[in-house]
């Protein structure tokens, strides 16, 4: 046994031992436990970021697969359909069928001059291009039973063109009307003339820009384009030119898509308006009867596409409208849905298609010049002899 004076030192010794190792955990013992803390943080936050772009990534590829399927299914029942539109056509035989395929241009150049392109289907019926695939084809000819069918005086072969079947008009030139900037398709119009007045269409635009003349050089056939593209002075010309030459026109109107009379009866109404507020001389209340009956006209249902809606204008200025059946209208078909006798309602709605700032459709209206270029390239009244 150790006496307290030799266990008084080795408690010393104890002592400080005890302390240096008190002092050694204080030190590190706390920085050893942040360090292991910051680790599990570290950890924990990698490992939520990682969890974080799976759901990410996974999202993003089903909804991919979402759209994919969408895409696909709305492609597979487009096709599906086109598939079931071409098999009815082929049964029913209304579907246009030619030797060759059918051009897009409506239009060829031959020595330097345009010239409208002509095809015959398989029943020898002379047809015009349109460019379309759902109204490939406009005839070339339509045979109308008009008002006003009397041949003019010494025209000798307005008995050829005008029996009691009808009136036969002649095709000028066609285009597509649209709407919206993205340019949606709405309907085909093309502008028809009575074959036996053509020579009064000729005489009347070549007399225009050279009295002495009976048809039209080049540098003259130009300055006449310039003028009936003019805003002013091809809206000047058209307007004169429907008071005054007493020529039978028609606008045959084939919807490209399904729509309706009202939507029709709009865009027209809208052209009338623009254009009759803009002189007193519309300012009486004949003419606002007539826009009210011109409505009243179109206050029906539906219009499916390829079927026919043909606005004509007689001698007089008499506007009718009639609706048929479409791409091969038979006379029989067409059923007249009212008449206008105003000759004011169906200039100004002639001249939305013809001439103006705003034009209902500009292809048609360039079309429609081209045509006319070449009906003054020949002489006067020779055109109708070359159709029939």
């Amino acid at each position: 046994m150790l006496g307290p004076r030799a266990a008084r030192p080795l408690a010393r010794v104890c002592s400080r031992q005890t302390s240096a190792l008190t002092v050694r955990r204080f030190l590190f013992s706390p920085r050893t436990s942040n360090s292991t803390r910051a680790t599990q943080d570290f950890d924990l936050n990698r490992l939520n970021n990682k969890r974080r772009d799976y759901e990410r990534n996974r999202t993003a590829f089903l909804a991919a697969g979402a759209v994919a399927g969408i895409i696909s299914f709305i492609y597979t029942a487009w096709k599906l359909k086109k598939a079931l539109e071409l098999k009815a056509e082929k049964q029913d035989g209304s579907a246009v069928k030619c030797d060759s395929p059918i051009p897009i241009d409506t239009f060829k150049t031959e020595a330097g001059e345009k010239r409208k392109v002509v095809l015959h289907d398989e029943e020898g019926r002379e047809i015009v291009p349109t460019g379309n695939s759902t109204v490939p084809v406009f005839p070339r000819t339509l045979d109308l039973s008009l008002p006003g069918t009397d041949a003019p005086t010494g025209a000798p072969i307005a008995a050829s063109i005008s029996d009691n079947a009808g009136t036969e008009l002649t095709l000028v030139g066609l285009g597509m009307r649209t709407v919206t900037f993205l340019g949606i398709q709405v309907y085909l119009v093309g502008f028809y003339v009575a074959t036996a007045d053509i020579e009064r269409l000729q005489h009347y635009l070549v007399k225009k820009i050279n009295p002495l003349a009976t048809t039209l050089i080049p540098s003259e056939k130009d300055a006449l384009r310039k003028a009936l593209r003019d805003p002013v002075e091809g809206e000047e010309t058209w307007d004169s030119l429907l008071q005054k030459a007493g020529c039978r026109s028609a606008f045959r109107i084939v919807p490209v898509r399904n729509t309706d009379f009202h939507h029709l009866r709009d865009g027209f109404v809208r052209a009338i308006q623009s254009r009759s507020g803009r002189d007193k001389a519309y300012g009486d209340e004949a003419f606002a009867q007539a826009v009210r009956d011109f409505k009243t006209i179109f206050n029906r249902g539906q219009v499916p596409k390829k079927k026919e809606l043909l606005l004509t204008r007689d001698i007089s200025g008499k506007l009718s409208v009639l609706y048929g059946e479409g791409d091969c209208p038979d006379k029989g078909s067409r059923s007249v849905m009212g008449a206008i006798p105003d000759e004011r309602l169906s200039r100004l709605l002639w001249l939305n298609y013809l001439a103006g700032t705003q034009v209902a459709s500009d292809g048609a209206r360039d079309n429609i010049i081209e045509g006319i270029m070449e009906l003054v390239e020949r002489p006067t009244g020779t055109v109708a002899t070359q159709i029939l």
